[in-house]
């Protein structure tokens, strides 16, 4: 709807990454220049944080600290993985929402996140319009797995995957020094979609990449798996480096690091990990060579001392976006990103899409953009990535050490 006027929430969803705070900083700089937006809300934990009343008055911080959260890593609101549950089944959340967004008069909604966050904005929009509630919903993407549909990439990925990169790169250095042998694998998140695995490629581009690389979107077979390593071993003096998707499966479909999955999370899917270390026993046990198994975890998402310059503005742009949109009376979208070339250099565009189109579906790596033996990645994807990861943006350091956003937190009120 047009002309609405009233304040404006923003939330973050899902798994932090380098940039998300970059598209907040988006969100709020952009929001409080708007007439028609009166308040500027960031809600503690995400949609919980409005269910629980809990979220902060940004007209209260410094813009300062704002600017800082461009390079200002994790969520700073604090994120949460919080499930709505279908409306017909159970309504008390939704019910809860309404009177929260009546109470302040919230007529802007914007949620920071990837597949399920948008499944979350989809459904609040829809209720709110059910409800004859008039609220502008725009979603704002992030997730380092890069697996939005409809975007040509996502928020957080290319700095991710520049971390991923020059991490291989540092690392074929480094476990090649010694006259013995050693078998490297690394464990690289991604449960459906190997793009992140993929960012090897970029290592190899330049010379100092890895010898195999396996993704989610091919069966994943052990025997293979054992004998491409021993190919590889016996070409280089018992020297290899692998890296695997955390979600690699077999041809059943089963993830292959299942056995670690005892537990999931509150949107049902299954926690992953270890997989590079089962597969490390594996290749000692059948191989008798020297294995080091190496998880990149958390660093791989949380890394903005090497964060993509590229990544930092295209993720504050899409949340100056998704105000302008809803300003202009844009709702039950999403913002996404568009590849042009101007003069045969890269650009980005903005654009929407409906969330119903992006909410719980996923994109995974073309089939053509993987090697016949399902090791390797082509020049498409090389060529794909290398403009999303270039530049360098950092923090302003204190004392040697980065100075990062440092938010009053002041919590909203409403007589």
């Amino acid at each position: 709807m047009k002309d609405l006027k009233g304040a404006a929430i923003f939330g973050q969803s899902g798994g932090p990454t380098s940039v998300i705070n970059s598209s907040a900083a988006g969100v709020f700089i952009e929001a409080l220049k708007q007439e028609l937006i009166t308040e500027v809300y960031g809600a503690a934990h995400g949609i919980k944080g409005i269910i629980d009343e809990k979220f902060y008055d940004i007209s209260k911080e410094d813009i300062k600290e704002l600017e800082l959260l461009k390079y200002t890593p994790s969520s700073a609101l604090g994120s949460v993985r919080y499930k709505l549950k279908d409306v017909k089944d159970d309504d008390t959340d939704y019910k809860k929402l309404l009177e929260v967004f009546t109470k302040y008069n919230i007529r802007y909604f914007f949620y920071n996140g990837g597949n399920d966050s948008m499944d979350t904005c989809n459904k609040v929009s829809k209720y709110l319009k059910a409800a004859n509630y008039d609220c502008n919903v725009i979603g704002v993407p992030k997730t380092i797995d890069n697996d939005l549909f409809g975007t040509d990439h996502c928020p957080g990925f290319a700095s991710a995957a520049k971390y991923i990169a020059t991490t291989l790169m540092e690392l074929n250095l480094d476990a090649k020094v010694y006259n013995t042998g050693l078998v490297c694998i690394v464990e690289i998140m991604g449960r459906n979609a190997g793009w992140l695995t993929a960012s090897a490629a970029l290592a190899n581009y330049k010379g100092l990449g890895v010898d195999l690389i396996y993704l989610p979107e091919v069966p994943f077979d052990v025997d293979k798996f054992v004998d491409d390593v021993k190919k590889v071993c016996d070409k280089n003096n018992n020297k290899a480096i692998v890296v695997v998707s955390e979600g690699i499966k077999n041809a059943d479909g089963r993830y292959v690091g299942d056995f670690m999955a005892s537990a999931t999370d509150l949107f049902g899917h299954a926690q992953l990990g270890g997989v590079g270390a089962k597969l490390g026993d594996i290749i000692k046990e059948r191989l008798g060579v020297k294995v080091r198994a190496i998880e990149f975890s958390l660093m791989q998402r949380c890394a903005a001392h090497i964060a993509s310059k590229t990544d930092i503005e295209e993720s504050f742009k899409a949340g100056q976006a998704a105000v302008r949109y809803a300003v202009k009376g844009q709702t039950d979208k999403m913002v996404a990103f568009e590849r042009t070339y101007k003069n045969g250099k890269y650009v980005c565009k903005n654009k929407l899409l409906p969330l119903k189109q992006v909410a719980n579906a996923e994109k995974t790596i073309p089939a053509e953009w993987i090697n016949a033996d399902g090791t390797g990645l082509t020049e498409d994807f090389v060529n794909y990535a290398l403009p999303l990861i270039q530049g360098d943006a950092k923090a302003p350091l204190e004392d040697g050490l980065p100075r990062f956003a440092k938010l009053k937190k002041v919590l909203a009120t409403k007589d």
